[in-house]
């Protein structure tokens, strides 16, 4: 006879402190022990339940706010707390940026152990919101329903269609969206005209649990040179498909590209599909200083604009180039940081596995009129040989934008027999940043550090740091 886990007494009064990583708050118990829980900050008193018990911490679940923090404010978005997007509208902005600041200096020194210079204050995003150029929405036949809802009704809940975000955690429900202050119109025009028309025309919402629906995704970018493209994703053709394409184009104003995707996989990847243009061009432009790039529906480009040109400045300048330099560009995507560098550099080399984005990447060289760069798809390890070097040139700067998991540890061997002198590694997660850092010590001492912040209202954070290879590294190099 099997028996139930005893429940934990509820913590009743409890003091908020710090601030962790991941958007995590920190609590301390009776005899010393760390309580991580989320949707609280610090300054808080919160009643708590234990939801995972370790022997040194545990992890908890905020039941009420016995009394805020004075440094609380009040959310902006109605759909705060719920959609899982904005989790810290309750705090200034000004105080995001101090936890921020704080995640990453502890973050490279608790994971990294390594040496490290003095951090400049992190730049903080000159728009809080309608910041984002991109935002995916999903159709769903099951909204999700909050606790108060589920807790004042009394007859079965039976399923209904929502269009919005998916609900934190939970891959077949879908919070319903009204109003959302993450990007400019014309999507919340959008939002609404999709949901009034496909509900007076009864058309179905996809359904993930038995894969079978019709409406999937739809996804907007919009752009600082007020180009708007639009890719509706459905799982397969109908006599429906064309006039919802139609009323979409005479009833969102200013879309200059209308697609649609025919997805009948059962996961939302559409990397491997075909999107079809339905109206204007298959693209848009965006612009970072004077350099244009193209934007088709399936391309990658940094999610807010505004900071990208900021992240893209610190980039060049502690890359140092004088205009003698050759730079590579590791995890180049479709070319944008090695572009926007261009200028000072005399050779750009970009390395990216998604053929895709390299073809992209030449497009957007092509678009700006420049003939220093050049793009290779594959994995670096094994593109760059010393006859790709005798070919090209070796790396004087390398910069290396990887992914949320960092580096392979093939890729840090692959620098540290590369040995440029210069390695400026932007990232868009502190802990396997620092993780990458410390393999890279031995050959590599980090000279400079600066935090941008691109996610106004998240604890996402990015870091750019700047490693010089070490004199005596250069001294056996030589030798």
């Amino acid at each position: 006879m099997s028996r139930k886990k005893k429940k934990s007494p509820p913590l009743l009064n409890i003091k908020i402190e710090s601030y962790a990583a991941e958007g995590k708050s920190i609590a301390h118990l009776e005899g010393g022990k760390v309580l991580f829980v989320d949707n609280a900050i610090p300054g808080d008193i919160i009643d708590a339940i234990i939801i995972k018990d370790k022997k040194s911490w545990a992890q908890g679940r905020t039941t009420r706010l016995v009394e805020p923090s004075p440094f609380r404010i009040e959310p902006f978005c109605q759909h705060f707390g719920v959609c899982g997007g904005c989790k810290w509208q309750m705090l200034p902005y000004s105080r995001q940026l101090v936890y921020k600041q704080q995640q990453v200096s502890d973050q490279l020194s608790r994971i990294g152990h390594i040496e490290l210079p003095e951090m400049q204050p992190i730049i903080g995003s000159p728009h809080e919101r309608y910041y984002r150029n991109k935002l995916e929405f999903t159709f769903s036949t099951n909204r999700y329903l909050t606790f108060e809802e589920i807790a004042n009704r009394e007859e079965k809940i039976e399923p209904v269609p929502a269009l919005g975000f998916h609900a934190p955690g939970i891959f077949d429900k879908v919070v319903e969206i009204h109003t959302c202050y993450l990007q400019h119109e014309p999507t919340n025009t959008l939002l609404t005209v999709l949901r009034e028309y496909t509900e007076a025309n009864k058309l179905p919402y996809y359904d993930f649990k038995i894969q079978y629906g019709w409406l999937r995704n739809v996804v907007i970018r919009v752009t600082t040179t007020g180009e708007v493209l639009i890719n509706l994703v459905m799982h397969h053709e109908t006599p429906d498909m064309m006039p919802l394409l139609q009323h979409i184009l005479e009833n969102v104003p200013g879309i200059t590209s209308l697609n649609y995707t025919i997805n009948p996989k059962m996961n939302d990847t559409i990397f491997d599909q075909e999107v079809i243009c339905y109206h204007g061009k298959s693209y848009i432009e965006e612009k970072l200083e004077n350099f244009r790039f193209k934007i088709s529906p399936k391309s990658f480009f940094q999610t807010n604009t505004y900071q990208a040109e900021a992240l893209y400045k610190v980039t060049r300048e502690f890359a140092g180039l004088t205009g003698t330099e050759t730079l590579y560009d590791l995890y180049c995507g479709t070319g944008s940081i090695g572009i926007f560098c261009s200028a000072l550099a005399t050779k750009v080399i970009g390395i990216e596995v998604i053929e895709e984005a390299v073809k992209d990447a030449y497009e957007n060289a092509g678009l700006n009129g420049l003939d220093n760069c050049k793009f290779f798809a594959g994995d670096v390890e094994k593109i760059c040989t010393d006859a790709f070097f005798a070919e090209h040139g070796r790396p004087d700067v390398i910069i290396t934008d990887p992914p949320r998991a960092g580096m392979t540890e093939k890729l840090i061997a692959q620098l540290l027999k590369m040995k440029a002198p210069k390695v400026v590694y932007v990232s868009c997660n502190p802990a396997t940043q620092a993780r990458d850092l410390q393999l890279l010590n031995g050959a590599y001492k980090i000279t400079r550090l600066q935090p941008v912040d691109m996610f106004p209202h998240t604890h996402h954070i990015e870091n750019v740091a700047l490693l010089e290879l070490r004199e005596e590294t250069i001294e056996i190099t030589k030798n």
